[in-house]
């Protein structure tokens, strides 16, 4: 160890009692490792949040609907260069619509999907969350829909009754006048998945939903892209863009929802950087009382034979000691307390139940998020110690001699 690392070591580790200036040092960097927990915690607690928006709202909705129908999307991947292609999981056939939906004793709009239960079955969060019935009930020519337990509450049905599905979008000419197209058809389960868009929607498989509507499969069905992370749907939506293609992608619906939770993300982290801005700001209230304490001692240093840029590498690492033992100490408190917070907000009985079925706040840690904290904390301690450091290093030992 150099004699500036050495010097810089002990006075970033002295006692409290020794002087008050160590006791600012201290009360620094307690600050520094408080303001980058609770950014760990506030983090760990958004990414969360964020991720089941992303996982339950995008699960229904489809990341990617392409105006065209599988196989001619097929013929438009094979001639093009697509280079999102890795992005993709799967694709199917598919089909939307706003239908009304009549029970014995309720009425409600909803959006009508027809799926291929055979292909969507392996990469739909619905199939995963069944509560009764299965997913790959909804076979063709069935007349089966699936609906969500809200639904089904809301409709006043059960599995195994009946619900008349009603399309606007064609309708029968009768003696009557003109009559919509409706259908009758049995609920063949129920899923869960805890979203705002469980009560909205009702599958039916895509061959029923085509006599429904009255036309051939063919001639309606787009095709349903499954991306490997919905976030990431520009490299997608680019190669359709060039190949001409029309198609629609989440953000349209749901857009503003993400962009207001990533919005408050980025508040939050702004608002506790600067906590952890203004504690690290201490660290040259500390630091400059330390080169007015210590003159005379920096003074006798040079006259030993200690150069300015020993003198200046002293204070900047005593600087970073504090922003690393801050940064450490902060990151090891926010990965506790992340860990364990719904126990300890259970002891509270704090009633924050935003997680599935009330089991708390949802926790993601990130390590990439950890470890850019950490790195930018200590290297905004080395930043605020360049003053100090150049205001140490250019006493002159003649005049802080001559004064003692």
């Amino acid at each position: 160890m150099s004699v500036s690392h050495f010097i810089a070591w002990r006075y970033s580790h002295s006692s409290a009692t020794r002087s008050f200036v160590a006791f600012i040092n201290r009360f620094s960097v307690i600050g520094i490792t408080l303001g980058i927990a609770a950014l760990i915690i506030v983090l760990s607690v958004m990414n969360g949040l964020e991720g089941q928006l992303k996982t339950r709202i995008l699960g229904i909705l489809p990341h990617i609907v392409v105006e065209q129908s599988p196989q001619e999307f097929a013929i438009t991947l094979k001639n093009g260069e697509h280079r999102a292609q890795q992005d993709v999981v799967a694709q199917a056939a598919y089909i939307e619509r706003e239908v009304i939906v009549q029970s014995r004793s309720q009425l409600k709009g909803l959006i009508l999907q027809g799926v291929d239960s055979q292909v969507d079955a392996p990469h739909s969060i619905i199939a995963q969350r069944m509560v009764q019935g299965s997913y790959n009930d909804l076979t063709s020519g069935s007349f089966r829909v699936i609906i969500s337990q809200i639904l089904a509450s809301q409709l006043k049905v059960r599995v195994g009754q009946r619900l008349r599905v009603i399309s606007t979008e064609t309708s029968l000419y009768s003696p009557m006048g003109r009559v919509p197209s409706q259908r009758l058809v049995t609920v063949a389960g129920l899923f869960s998945v805890n979203s705002e868009m469980d009560d909205k929607v009702i599958l039916m498989h895509i061959d029923d939903a085509a006599r429904l509507l009255r036309q051939k499969r063919s001639s309606i069905s787009d095709t349903r892209l499954y991306l490997q992370d919905a976030f990431n749907f520009a490299p997608s939506a680019e190669f359709l863009t060039q190949q001409g293609i029309d198609f629609r992608t989440w953000r349209e619906r749901q857009g503003a929802l993400f962009d207001a939770v990533k919005m408050e993300k980025n508040m939050m982290v702004l608002m506790l950087m600067l906590v952890i801005a203004v504690a690290a700001f201490n660290v040259i209230s500390a630091l400059v009382m330390v080169v007015s304490e210590k003159r005379s001692d920096i003074a006798i240093l040079q006259t030993q034979g200690l150069l300015r840029e020993d003198i200046l590498k002293i204070f900047l690492y005593n600087g970073v000691f504090n922003g690393l033992k801050g940064a450490l100490g902060g990151v090891l408190l926010g990965l506790l307390c992340a860990w364990q917070l719904n126990t300890v907000l259970s002891w509270f009985n704090t009633g924050l139940a935003f997680g599935e079925n009330g089991q708390g706040l949802p926790i993601d840690i990130q390590w990439t998020q950890i470890i850019f904290i950490a790195v930018a904390s200590m290297c905004l301690c080395a930043v605020v110690s360049l003053y100090p450091a150049f205001k140490a290093a250019s006493i002159h030992p003649a005049n802080s001699l001559r004064s003692e």
